[in-house]
C-alpha cells in the first residue's frame, strides 16, 4: 500500500486552570444561580450564562488537526501440517490454498499476510491456536486484521471464547472482535471407524488370560451406533483370534498368555464402507507375561556354607517360594538319637517327590548324596520332570565321589558330566574363569571380572581349591577350572534343562576370598535359565522400533552366527538385511519402519516381533475432516468456513477482498476490517473560543443582565 497523508480533526480539552479550581468556581456558579432564583432576582440567568462562558473558555477547547499516514495490517495464516494432513491430499490442498492466498493479498490495499506452518504437537495432538497465539505476539493490537487456518478441522487446542488475540482492546480499553476464517481441506464433512483401547495391563501370569476393553467407534455425520463388527487380535506367530464387538460401546477382550516375556498383540478391526483412513482401525498392545510365584525346591546335603549363600540369594527374591530341606543323617545311620530330636517336622518324600513335584519351577540339590533317602521311584520322578520341561541343578562335591553317588541312580542320565570313582576329585588353587562359549552365553556373558579373552585368563575372580575332574562330558561348558576341567555345564534333556557346578567352593566369593566374585548374579542367572526366563536363552532375537527404525538384535551361543534376517512390514512386504557383528556373540540389523502395526524378523529360527510406539495417539485418535471443531468459534467471530474440495488442482477457494457493509465473509469470500491504523506525522491545536470573543460575549451578557435588573 503506498504512503497517504492523511488529515484527521478532533475536539480536546486544554485547561488553563487546575482542574481543582475549575470545579471550585463551577460549583460557586452554581450556587449564586440557585441563591439567584430562589430571590427572583432579575438577571440572573444572564449573569449565570456570562460564567458559563467564561468557566467554559477556562476549560480550554481547542480544534485538535493531526497528519498521518495508514500503516497496513497484517493477517495470520495458520497452515496445518500435522500427521493427520497426511491422509489423501489434504497436505498437498492446504500447501496450494496457501500460495494461493499469498498471491491474491498483494491486490488488497493496506492488508499483508503472515504464514505459519504447524507440524505435529509432540503427544498433544494439533495445536494452532498456540501457534496462532505465538505468531501475532510482535503485531501490534491495532494492525492486527485477523487470522485463516487452512486444516482438516481436527484442532484440538480449540478454545470455547474467541481467544485473547482476537479480542484486543484498543487504547479507550474498547474490545473488536477480529474475524477467524476456516479453510478445510477436503470436500465436506467426512466418516471414520477408529478402535480404542481403554484399558490394557501391562503383566499378565503366564497360563491365564489378560482382559483388554476395547471400544470401537464410528464417526461422522450419521454414525450406526450398535452394529456389529470384526475384531482381529494377532498375537505374533501364534493363530489369530477373531471377536465379534459391537460398535459404541466398550467391551471387554480376554486371550491367554502363553509364555513368559514380552507379547505383542495386534488388534485390527473391519473397515468402515467410505470411511476416510483406515489407519486408526488398528493398534498394538505390549503385555509382559510373568510368572506367577517361581516355586523352588532346595535340598542339601550335610549342612555347608553354600547352602547359607542359597537360602539368603532365593530368600531376597519376592518372586520365589523357596521350599528348603537339610539332610542331617542318613536312614542307615543309627545312633539312638530319638526321630523326635532330629527334626522339627518329618522329611515329606512322597509328598515332594510324588505328589506335588510337578508344582516345582526349579530343583537345587547341593551336595546331596542319596544313601537310602530316597528310593529309585522318587528318582526317576525327579528324572521325568526334569524330561517333561523342569529345571535341575546340582552342586558337586565329593559326595559325588562315594557310594550314593547321584550319577549311579536314574538321574545319572540326564547329567551332563561324569566323574569317575578313581581321580575325580582335585583339590589345588584355581581361579575360575570363563570358556569361549561362557563369553557368548547370557548366563556367564559379562559377568563383572570375567575379562575378554577367550582362555578366560584374565579374569579377576577369588579363588577356589575344589573341583570335580570328568571323564565324560556333554553339552555346553560356560566356566573351566584347574587345566581347563569343566567347572559349570549347562544342557538340555528333551524339554528340560540341567545345570551341574562340579565344585562347591562358590560361597568363597561371597566371604571375599581372594577379592570374591560374581556369586550372586552366576547363580541367579543359572537358576533363571534353567526356570526358562526368555532373557538368558543362548539364542535370542530381539527387535525394537525406535524413530522410525526397526533394530534387530540377534544372540548366539554358537561359534558362527547368521548373517542375515529378513524383516516382514505389516503389510506383507518383506526384505532381507545383513546383520553386522557389534559384540562376543552379538549382531545387529537395522532398517526403516515406520509404518504401524506389528514387523516381524525371521532369521531362519527365531522370529521376533516388534510395533513403533504411537508418537502423538490424540493426533490419530479421530482423522476426520470436519467442521464441528472449529465452525462455532468462527461463527463467533463473524468469519467463514469453506471447504475447498479434494483436489488440490481445482481449489474451492473463496476469494480474498475489503469488505462491504459491515461483514467479513459471504458465499465465496472472506475479508478483512480496516483497524484505521496510522503513523501520526503532524498534530497542530487551535482555541475554539478565542479570548476576545468570550470577553465580547460575557461582557454584553452581564450587561443584559445588568439592564433587566434595573428594569
Amino acid at each position: 500500500m503506498p504512503d497517504l497523508t492523511t488529515l484527521r480533526h478532533m475536539t480536546s480539552f486544554s485547561p488553563l486552570l487546575p482542574s481543582w479550581l475549575l470545579y471550585a468556581l463551577a460549583l460557586l456558579a452554581t450556587l449564586l444561580l440557585l441563591a439567584g432564583l430562589l430571590r427572583r432576582a432579575r438577571g440572573t440567568l444572564w449573569r449565570a450564562a456570562a460564567a458559563a462562558i467564561v468557566l467554559l473558555w477556562l476549560a480550554g477547547p481547542e480544534r485538535i488537526s493531526e497528519t498521518g499516514q495508514a500503516l497496513p495490517e497484517t493477517a495470520i495464516l495458520v497452515v496445518d501440517q500435522s500427521s493427520s494432513m497426511g491422509v489423501g491430499q489434504r497436505a498437498a490442498i492446504a500447501r496450494q490454498a496457501a500460495e494461493r492466498l499469498q498471491a491474491e493479498v498483494a491486490h488488497v490495499p493496506g492488508l499483508t499476510l503472515r504464514t505459519v506452518t504447524v507440524r505435529d504437537g509432540h503427544g498433544q495432538g494439533t495445536r494452532l491456536f498456540a501457534a496462532l497465539d505465538q505468531a501475532a505476539a510482535d503485531i501490534p493490537p491495532a494492525r492486527l486484521a485477523g487470522a485463516i487456518l487452512l486444516t482438516d478441522g481436527q484442532v484440538h487446542d480449540t478454545p470455547a471464547q474467541v481467544p485473547e488475540r482476537l479480542h484486543p482492546a484498543d487504547s479507550g480499553g474498547r474490545h473488536t472482535i477480529l474475524p477467524l476464517h476456516v479453510l478445510l481441506a477436503a470436500k465436506g464433512e467426512e466418516t471414520d471407524r477408529r478402535l480404542r483401547i481403554l484399558q490394557a495391563p501391562p503383566y499378565a501370569i503366564v497360563g491365564q488370560t489378560a482382559t483388554l476393553r476395547v471400544q470401537v467407534d464410528d464417526l461422522g455425520p450419521h454414525p450406526d451406533t450398535g452394529a456389529e463388527v470384526e475384531l482381529t487380535l494377532d498375537r505374533g506367530g501364534e493363530p489369530p483370534l477373531h471377536r465379534s464387538v459391537r460398535v459404541g460401546q466398550p467391551q471387554d477382550i480376554t486371550l491367554p498368555v502363553t509364555h513368559p516375556g514380552p507379547m505383542l498383540v495386534g488388534l485390527s478391526v473391519s473397515a468402515l464402507a467410505g470411511e476416510v483412513s483406515t489407519a486408526n482401525n488398528q493398534d498394538v498392545v505390549r503385555i509382559n507375561g510373568v510368572r506367577d510365584r517361581l516355586r523352588v525346591l532346595l535340598v542339601s546335603g550335610t549342612p555347608n556354607q553354600g547352602e547359607r549363600v542359597w537360602r539368603r540369594l532365593l530368600k531376597a527374591d519376592p518372586s520365589v517360594d523357596l521350599v528348603h530341606f537339610t539332610i542331617l543323617r542318613p536312614p542307615d545311620k543309627d545312633d539312638g538319637t530319638p526321630l523326635s530330636d532330629l527334626a522339627l517336622i518329618a522329611f515329606p518324600v512322597r509328598e515332594l517327590f510324588q505328589e506335588k513335584i510337578s508344582q516345582f519351577d526349579l530343583i537345587i540339590l547341593d551336595g546331596f548324596e542319596n544313601r537310602a533317602i530316597l528310593p529309585r521311584a522318587y528318582l526317576e520322578n525327579i528324572a521325568r520332570y526334569v524330561r517333561d520341561g523342569g529345571g535341575l541343578l546340582l552342586i558337586g562335591g565329593p559326595e559325588f565321589l562315594g557310594p550314593g553317588s547321584l550319577q549311579d541312580t536314574p538321574l545319572g542320565d540326564i547329567l551332563p558330566a561324569h566323574v569317575p570313582a578313581e581321580g575325580g576329585l582335585t583339590e589345588q588353587r584355581f581361579r575360575p574363569a570363563l570358556t569361549a562359549a561362557g563369553h557368548r552365553h547370557p548366563v556367564t556373558a559379562g559377568l563383572p571380572g570375567g575379562g575378554s579373552a577367550p582362555d578366560g585368563h584374565d579374569a579377576e575372580w577369588g579363588p577356589w581349591y575344589r573341583v570335580l575332574r570328568t571323564d565324560s562330558v556333554h553339552g555346553q561348558v560356560l566356566m573351566d577350572g584347574p587345566n581347563h576341567t569343566p567347572l559349570l555345564v549347562l544342557d538340555r534333556v528333551d524339554r528340560g534343562r540341567v545345570a551341574f557346578l562340579l565344585s562347591d567352593q562358590i560361597w568363597l566369593w561371597s566371604h571375599g576370598e581372594g577379592g570374591g566374585g560374581p556369586q550372586s548374579e552366576l547363580l541367579r542367572h543359572v537358576s533363571h535359565w534353567l526356570m526358562k526366563e526368555p532373557e538368558l536363552e543362548e539364542e535370542q532375537l530381539t527387535a525394537t522400533i525406535t524413530d522410525g527404525r526397526i533394530v534387530v538384535t540377534r544372540r548366539t551361543a554358537a561359534p558362527v552366527a547368521p548373517r542375515a534376517v529378513t524383516i516382514t512390514a505389516p503389510d506383507g512386504t518383506t526384505h532381507q538385511v545383513p546383520l553386522h557383528a557389534t559384540g562376543i556373540g552379538l549382531s545387529q540389523a537395522d532398517a526403516p519402519a515406520t509404518r504401524q502395526g506389528i514387523w516381524m524378523a525371521d532369521d531362519g529360527t527365531h522370529r521376533a516381533f516388534a510395533a513403533p510406539a504411537q508418537d502423538d495417539p490424540e493426533e490419530w485418535s479421530d482423522l476426520r475432516a470436519t467442521a464441528t471443531v472449529t465452525a462455532p468459534l468462527a461463527g463467533q467471530t463473524g468469519g467463514g468456513v469453506f471447504w475447498l474440495g479434494d483436489d488440490p488442482d481445482h481449489l474451492q477457494l473463496p476469494a480474498l477482498h475489503p469488505p462491504a457493509s459491515g461483514r467479513v465473509a459471504g458465499s465465496d469470500w472472506i475479508g478483512f476490517p480496516r483497524r484505521d491504523a496510522r503513523l501520526i506525522t503532524g498534530r497542530t491545536a487551535s482555541p475554539l473560543l478565542p479570548a476576545w470573543l468570550v470577553l465580547a460575549l460575557a461582557a454584553s451578557l452581564l450587561l443584559t443582565g445588568w439592564w433587566r435588573e434595573g428594569r
